[in-house]
């Protein structure tokens, strides 16, 4: 599915990262940073570009090729995976930061991952995480999946993310203009999250 949507010449959700990304990225320490469900590599590059290391991992290998090529473009680096998250292995407090921009999933992995995320951070790195809520289903925007399993409710991820101080968790209508298939106003919950020591 997803190297059929990645596999055009133009970048499906565009070249520009994610808007709460680019308004939240300050707060993860320098340092090493893992992109979930990366895509065609927007957001991963954005985050070379201010100095940290970048590691993606997303299942389409027309993506990660994408994401390199662009990378390449920005003459920025990053590692990228080709892999599937119901098997990733994240290594305890490594991570700076973990970013989560619209990386849905059935709901049973995303809880394993989202344990997988908390142990995985640093004390003091930044969990940042943007996600279409079961509301978008009746919103005006376009994007996110139609299966009620893989959106996520505020309640939910306060659940799975309770070791975590939450700065922000919100659910909210924004306008999303990300490339062709992320467009419209949009039902989204926001979250940053952080590790303590």
């Amino acid at each position: 599915m997803w190297d059929q949507r990645y596999s055009g010449e133009n970048f499906v959700y565009g070249t520009e990262p994610n808007e709460f990304l680019v308004e939240q990225a300050y707060r993860i320490p320098q340092g090493s940073v893992l992109c979930l469900a990366e895509g065609e590599g927007r957001n991963a590059v954005y985050l070379a570009q201010k100095g940290y290391e970048v590691h993606a991992i997303d299942l389409s290998t027309i993506g990660r090729d994408k994401a390199m090529s662009l990378a390449e473009k920005t003459g920025t680096r990053i590692r990228y995976d080709v892999g599937d998250l119901t098997h990733l292995e994240i290594a305890p407090e490594h991570w700076s930061g973990i970013v989560s921009i619209f990386a849905h999933s059935p709901s049973a992995l995303r809880r394993e991952l989202h344990k997988k995320v908390v142990s995985g951070l640093q004390p003091g790195g930044v969990f940042i995480l943007e996600a279409f809520s079961p509301n978008q289903l009746n919103s005006s925007g376009l994007g996110g999946p139609k299966d009620l399993d893989m959106l996520m409710s505020l309640l939910d991820l306060k659940q799975e993310l309770a070791e975590l101080d939450l700065l922000l968790a919100r659910e909210c209508l924004r306008p999303v203009n990300e490339g062709e298939l992320h467009r419209g106003e949009c039902s989204v919950i926001q979250l940053v999250g952080v590790k303590q020591g």
